[in-house]
């Protein structure tokens, strides 16, 4: 990310990205859109595109439509794929419904550190790669949470996994 990016709170990280979902569902962000979709004041929208235009990363003037600068792309393209991996993470392995997913992952991408945030693209890589995960093993990990990290039949389930292997 940029050093730009880097210095960004997670609040004005929340705008960059809400900006770019707008611009590329409507090619343009009105600061009414912004609002709605941040669930904030209209004035508030207006302190956050000001101090985002300081830093180079949207077109702002009061009453026109905002869009983001080439800067202001790549921020909100590495926020969203932080976003992403992590909405993946909570459902497709935790098994979390999409609602949750999306709340969580929202508040998850601004408090992880990077190191986490990269294992974690790693680990997601992993599991879309490695032949021995997939969605049976994902299954797997969903009934022994369901079974409360208990599992009677382990062995049963560690045989099952040979044969299926062969």
């Amino acid at each position: 990310m940029s050093e730009v990016g880097k210095k960004l709170s997670g609040s004005l990280e929340d705008y960059v990205e809400t900006i770019f979902l707008l611009q590329r569902q409507n090619l343009t962000a009105r600061s009414k859109d912004i609002a709605e979709r941040l669930d904030v004041r209209r004035a508030s929208v207006t302190g956050a595109l000001r101090a985002l235009a300081k830093k180079g990363l949207v077109n702002y003037a009061p009453y026109e439509n905002v869009t983001l600068t080439e800067k202001g792309n790549a921020v909100a393209r590495e926020v969203l794929k932080r976003h992403n991996t992590i909405k993946r993470f909570l459902s497709e392995v935790l098994g979390f419904d999409e609602a949750t997913s999306e709340k969580d992952a929202c508040k998850m991408e601004h408090a992880l550190s990077r190191e986490v945030r990269e294992r974690l693209k790693v680990f997601m890589d992993f599991v879309d790669l490695c032949p021995r995960t997939g969605s049976d093993w994902l299954s797997g990990f969903r009934h022994f949470y369901r079974d409360g990290g208990f599992r009677q039949n382990c062995a049963e389930c560690v045989e099952a996994c040979l044969v299926a292997l062969k």
